[in-house]
């Protein structure tokens, strides 16, 4: 069987500003294009494969690509090299909120983002109490999303994705966001996710206890490039001791 996730030598670069004047003399050897932004890459040489059923926590540091990664996997980032396919959908715990529309309704956003990701009136129908239900909004269902804290567009965001039936989960750090009841509901809706065996979760996450009650698996990405892949202890390790030496 075909993996979940594959990626070949996938690549992204992004600008770098940087504060300089441009001469004449670059413009007249280089053109009118010629840009002070210099460019690096956040994620290159990446190449991995997951298989249906696997837990993989991505480690690293701060601003080193892990996110990046990500949201190449989720299709939100297209690579500048090399290639990623995913073979099913995907639930993605990413920027979570994304897509929420301020002016709708809790209830009417909840039918556009699921509708967005293919399930229909009926389906949603039949899970809307879940959902609101998890969420813990019944006295604000019809209140404009712009109104709710924070926390309420976390806790909405959260219960709506997770009621999705895709095969492959996408967490970045979602799990730092509302008070810990509300963490400990999330812990267990993963956990009840995760379950059956046959979701594939990837997960950024900075809480090692985190990656180490969901996850199996870990890839350690410093600057930009997978430097270890293995379990999910091992690749702790790996990145503990690193930046251990680095301090």
């Amino acid at each position: 069987m075909a993996p979940v996730i594959e990626a070949n030598n996938l690549g992204i670069r992004f600008h770098r500003n940087r504060k300089r004047r441009i001469s004449v003399r670059e413009i007249l050897l280089k053109g009118k294009n010629t840009s002070p932004r210099e460019q690096f890459w956040a994620v290159r040489n990446a190449t991995f494969a997951v298989e249906k059923g696997e837990a993989v926590g991505l480690v690293g540091a701060n601003g080193h690509g892990k996110s990046t990664l990500l949201k190449m996997i989720a299709g939100v980032l297209l690579p500048d090299e090399g290639d990623v396919t995913v073979r099913g959908g995907v639930a993605p715990l990413i920027e979570i909120t994304g897509g929420f529309q301020g002016q709708l309704s809790a209830r009417e956003n909840v039918y556009l983002i699921a509708g967005l990701h293919g399930m229909s009136k009926k389906q949603v129908d039949e899970r809307f109490d879940e959902i609101i239900d998890f969420a813990e909004l019944h006295k604000f269902i019809d209140t404009p999303f712009r109104h709710f804290s924070s926390g309420m567009k976390v806790r909405l965001a959260f219960s709506v994705v997770t009621a999705l039936d895709e095969p492959i989960v996408l967490v970045d750090e979602v799990l730092a966001v509302g008070d810990s009841k509300f963490k400990q509901k999330c812990y267990n809706r993963l956990d009840e996710m995760m379950a059956g065996g046959d979701r594939t979760i990837f997960m950024v996450s900075h809480s090692e206890r985190n990656l180490r009650r969901f996850c199996t698996r870990g890839l350690y990405v410093r600057h930009g490039e997978i430097v270890a892949d293995g379990s999910i202890e091992d690749t702790l390790d790996a990145y503990n001791a690193y930046m251990d030496t680095d301090a």
